[in-house]
C-alpha cells in the first residue's frame, strides 16, 4: 500500500469536513485498486456533468445501428441557449453531424448541442441507456437552462462512484469494446475547461474528465494519467465554490505526484 497515497487522501477527507455544503468524493487508483470515498454513493446535482452519461449512451446507440456519428443535426435558432459553447454564436441555423455536436457537448461544453441531442434520442430513450450502462442514480429529467423544469424543481442527477465505476469501464476497455472506449477517453481527454482537476497539474498530464457548474455548485471527474492513473469524482454544491475548486487542484496534483 503506497503510503503517500493514503495519507493525501486522509487530507483530503479532513479538508472536505471544514468546507460547507453538500460535497462528495471519490478515488480509485486503477492499478493498485486502492479506494476511498466520502459520501460517494448520494445523490448530487449534475449541472454539465450529465453530458458524459449522454455521450456514452449515443455512443451506444451507434454501435448497436440505432444511430451513426455521420447523421446530419439542424439546430435552428430557437434551440440555442446561453452560456457555454459554440452553436450559439452562429448566425441562424447550423447543420452538423452528432460527431461534431457530440465533440462540441464534451469539449467545449456546448449546452445547445447538449439540448439538440437530448432532443433527437429523446428522454425516454435516454433514461432506458443509462439504466443499460447500470446506472441508477444518475438520471436525466429535463433539457439545460429549462426555467420551467427549474421552477418545479426538476433537475438532473448523478452519483459519484456510479460515474467513477463508468470511467474505470472506459479505462479497462470494458465499455462496448476497446474501440469505443478508446474513442470516448481520446474525446474527454479534449475537454478545454481544465482549472480544476488540471488547475495545478497543467497541460502536459492527460485528464479524461468532464466538468460542471452553476450557481454554488461545481463538479469535475475523471481519470487522471499518472504512472498509476486514477479515477477522481468531485462532486460540491451549496459550498464556497473558491475553496471546493483550490481543493480539486491541489488533490488531483498531490495524488498524481504520490504515484511517482
Amino acid at each position: 500500500m503506497n503510503t503517500k497515497e493514503i495519507n493525501v487522501l486522509n487530507e483530503i477527507a479532513k479538508e472536505i469536513e471544514t468546507l460547507p455544503g453538500h460535497l462528495g468524493f471519490y478515488y480509485k487508483n486503477l492499478v493498485t485498486g486502492v479506494e476511498y470515498g466520502i459520501r460517494e454513493e448520494e445523490i448530487y446535482g449534475a449541472a454539465s456533468v450529465i453530458k458524459f452519461p449522454l455521450f456514452l449512451h449515443i455512443l451506444a446507440q451507434c454501435h448497436r445501428g440505432n444511430l451513426s456519428l455521420d447523421d446530419r443535426i439542424v439546430t435552428t435558432d430557437e434551440d440555442k441557449v446561453p452560456s457555454c459553447g459554440a452553436l450559439n454564436m452562429f448566425t441562424g441555423s447550423v447543420e452538423t453531424d452528432i460527431r461534431t455536436l457530440c465533440r462540441l457537448m464534451i469539449c467545449l461544453s456546448d449546452n445547445t448541442a447538449t439540448n439538440r441531442l437530448i432532443k433527437h434520442c429523446g428522454i425516454p430513450e435516454i433514461e432506458k441507456g443509462f439504466i443499460e450502462m447500470g446506472l441508477e442514480k444518475t438520471r436525466i429529467r429535463r433539457l439545460l437552462f429549462d426555467s420551467e423544469a427549474t421552477a418545479k424543481g426538476i433537475f438532473n442527477a448523478i452519483s459519484n462512484k456510479e460515474l467513477g465505476l463508468l470511467f474505470e469501464k472506459l479505462y479497462r476497455g470494458e465499455f462496448i469494446n476497446e474501440e469505443v472506449s478508446d474513442y470516448a477517453l481520446e474525446v474527454l481527454c479534449e475537454q478545454q475547461i481544465g482549472h480544476k482537476l488540471g488547475g495545478k497539474l497543467g497541460e502536459d498530464v492527460a485528464i479524461a474528465h468532464k466538468t460542471g457548474e452553476d450557481s454554488n455548485l461545481s463538479n469535475d471527474l475523471g481519470i487522471v494519467y499518472a504512472k498509476n492513473p486514477f479515477v477522481i469524482c468531485f462532486t460540491g454544491h451549496r459550498t464556497d465554490v473558491y475553496r471546493w475548486e483550490d481543493l480539486m487542484r491541489r488533490a488531483a496534483y498531490d495524488l498524481y505526484m504520490a504515484q511517482e
